[in-house]
This record gives C-alpha cells, structure tokens and sequence, in this order.
C-alpha cells in the first residue's frame, strides 16, 4: 500500500501574471484574464495576480499627446472612449470570473478600471478587486491617490479596501502601485495581520527593483509585485488617435514588465522578469514568516500603541445620503 503524504499547510502556490491588455477592450481584456485564471488553476495556484488597472489597461496616452491641455477635443475624444470600457461591478462585469474562481478554487487579485455607480457612473477609479476561492469579492480597493498625470483621468478614492484576506496560513493585503510607498497605507495591512504583500504596477521594471526588498524587509512578509506589459504595437487599430499616441518608435515599450516575488528574508524568490508575457509560478512557505518575525514584527511585539497608532477611515465615500420618509 502506497502511503499518502498530506499536503503542507504552510505552503501556498502564487500565480503572478505578466500579460498585456486589449487595450481599451474590457470585454476581450476580461476573457484574456479568464485564460490566464484557468492557466494558474491548472497548475495548482492558490492565487493568480494581475497588474494595474489591467481591464481595461492605463491610461499611456496621456503623457504621449499634450494630456494635460484643458478643453482639448482630443483628451475628451480618448477619455470617452476609456470611460465606455470602463468596469463596472454593478453591473455584474466580473461575475464569469467569480464564478471562474469558484469554480477552480483559486482566488484572484486584479487590477481594474473602474467606473463605479456609487458615485455616479462618469468618474474612473484605479481599483485593486479581491476575489476569494468561494468566488466571492472580498474588497474593492480605489486607489487612494493617483499618480502625477493620472489624476488627469483618475478620481481619488478612499479607505474602504484596505482590508486583508485570509488564504490557507497566510493573510494577503494589497495596494496599487505608488501607494505602496505609502507608509500609513502599507501599516494598515499589517496592523491586519498581513503576511502576503501584493503591489499591482502597470508595468516598468524601475518600480519593482528597490521596493519589494524594502517592503519584505520591514513588514517580514512575502511581496507579490505583479507588472503588466505593454509595446506600441499592442495599440489596437481602432483607439482614438492611434498615431499620435504611437508617435515616430512603433516597435518601443510603454511598460516593460517587472513582475517579482519576494520572501520575507530579503532574497527574491522570483526575480523580474522583463520584457516577456508570462505566467510565473512560485510555491511559498509561511515558516519562513515565522522565522523572519522571530526579531521584528511590526504590528506585534516591536510597535508601541502607547506612543504611535493609525486611524483608519474605511467608510465608502458617497456625495449623497439619502433619508426617505417612512
């Protein structure tokens, strides 16, 4: 008789997945995901990863066509057409990939677009979406400030993601791309409890060089970098003002990758990977939490809540209170 040997349940399967969008194409971008989900599953991921504001891709045109000119006919043009494709959770855009998720068991972390009902279906969010095993959405993350040229076409969000998950032994928390250099917004999670960082970057591998070292280190956790891709000639045919965004280099990089993983010790586990649609796989062990917390633990036995605490405003933000008469 063959013995059985039980799965460890320390060890978690991380799927990071460098791809690039449809640009501007929410539907086939969401389908592309789908894919790279099932492709995870096959191969036993826990979680599977996604960059920034994936579906329907980052805004790249902005600093490629004089983006901050006021009244310009040409930003409105292009703004309209990234609104239209804009997700909206209300209206059910990634229910087939909760139901994708329940059914394969993996749970996902995505970067969207988002054009949110709550505050009134015409502004767009940088939103970072938990969806868990059971298939269900666990937090939506708004960015909590965008960055330099994108709140030229971002909104700013608020506290109401900041919210960790349980999977297996670990606790994953996430933020999208600047914010990770926050220090207030990264405290939060770890006052949570989290253990699995996730950073969602539209891709440049200048983001993930230095940071995921600094954040492992001062948090003692894994971090989860995942970068999506982007060339020139990825702009589909029919985007407003293809020419003008591509310029004279139509063969060039608007975001080169970076995505990486690594451990709590310092050491990468999955160095960035550059220039390359990929899905990379990594099996991580939360003894090595354990172990890397056994000096530094920053929300536990080395933090002073006598002396520094953090208040944390999770309220979702809304112009409008209504009171109806009963």
């Amino acid at each position: 008789m063959t013995a059985v040997t039980a799965p460890d349940k320390d060890l978690l399967t991380l799927g990071l997945a460098q791809i690039t969008p449809v640009w501007l194409n929410r539907d086939a971008t969401l389908a592309k995901i789908a894919d790279y989900v099932s492709q995870a599953a096959d191969q036993d991921c826990d979680l599977v990863g996604f960059g920034e504001a994936l579906a329907p891709g980052y805004p790249f045109w902005l600093d490629r066509t004089d983006g901050a000119r006021f009244n310009s006919d040409i930003q409105k043009e292009i703004h309209a057409r990234y609104l239209d494709e804009g997700v909206s959770i209300e209206r059910g855009d990634l229910e087939p990939l909760c139901k994708l998720a329940k059914e394969r068991q993996i749970a996902i972390y995505l970067g969207v677009m988002e054009r949110p009902q709550d505050r009134g279906g015409h502004s767009l969010y940088c939103t970072l979406v938990y969806i868990d095993k059971q298939g269900q959405i666990g937090s939506v993350h708004r960015k909590l400030m965008p960055t330099y040229e994108e709140r030229l076409c971002w909104a700013a969000g608020d506290g109401h993601g900041l919210r960790t998950h349980a999977l297996g032994e670990f606790t994953v928390g996430g933020l999208n791309c600047w914010e990770n250099w926050m220090p207030l917004a990264r405290a939060s999670l770890y006052a949570q409890g989290e253990d699995l960082h996730f950073s969602c970057w539209p891709g440049g591998s200048h983001n993930t060089v230095d940071l995921p070292g600094f954040i492992a280190k001062e948090s003692r956790s894994y971090v989860m970098s995942v970068c999506g891709l982007m060339r020139l000639q990825d702009i589909p045919a029919d985007v407003p003002h293809r020419d003008l965004i591509m310029g004279q280099d139509t063969r060039g990089f608007l975001a080169n990758g970076g995505t990486c993983l690594m451990g709590p010790d310092g050491q990468w586990v999955i160095e960035p990977i550059i220039g390359e649609e990929r899905l990379a796989v990594a099996t991580i062990d939360h003894k090595l939490v354990r172990r890397e917390r056994q000096n530094f633990d920053p929300a536990g036995h080395y933090s002073r809540p006598d002396v520094t605490r953090l208040t944390v405003d999770r309220t979702r933000q809304s112009t409008l209170v209504i009171k109806d008469q009963a």
